[in-house]
């Protein structure tokens, strides 16, 4: 089984384990946001789907990815005023992202836990998490200036 198999049926479990009902949506939108690592939002899903599934609203896909996040399969990212995207993988990692086109790219950098406690230390405050997002441009908007 491929990877993207695994997170899938790790998925589709986690969800029955909750008493969540698996549709053909369902399982739709959670395959694309596994294979997907464009953080996509609810609208780019849509549009991926829609001719697979031509009943399905916006509005649907919206409700779903609500129900995958409070079961903690996705998490929502949002950065100011720009629709809010969605990342399949929840483990802690941090994001770079381009100011040009708006691409988001993964990256890890476990030292930064450190910041948690010492912000606790300084603060007195009780830290949950932090989230960190580096901005500059992708390579391809790079070259398109370039030119």
């Amino acid at each position: 089984m491929a990877v993207s198999e695994v997170q899938l049926k790790e998925a589709l479990d986690s969800l029955k384990d909750t008493g969540v009902r698996i549709t053909p949506q369902r399982h739709a939108i959670l395959e694309y946001l596994i294979s997907s690592m464009s953080h996509p939002t609810a609208d780019d899903i849509y549009k991926a789907l829609e001719g697979k599934f031509p009943n399905m609203s916006v509005a649907t896909v919206y409700n779903n990815l609500r129900v995958f996040r409070e079961v903690g399969l996705v998490k929502e990212l949002t950065y100011g005023d720009s629709s809010a995207r969605f990342d399949f993988v929840t483990t802690n990692h941090y994001h770079v992202i381009c100011q040009t086109c708006g691409k988001i790219v993964d990256f890890d950098y476990p030292a930064l836990d450190e910041v948690e406690h010492f912000a606790a230390q300084v603060t007195g405050f009780n830290v949950s998490h932090h989230r960190m997002e580096i901005y500059g441009d992708c390579t391809e908007c790079s070259k398109k200036e370039a030119h």
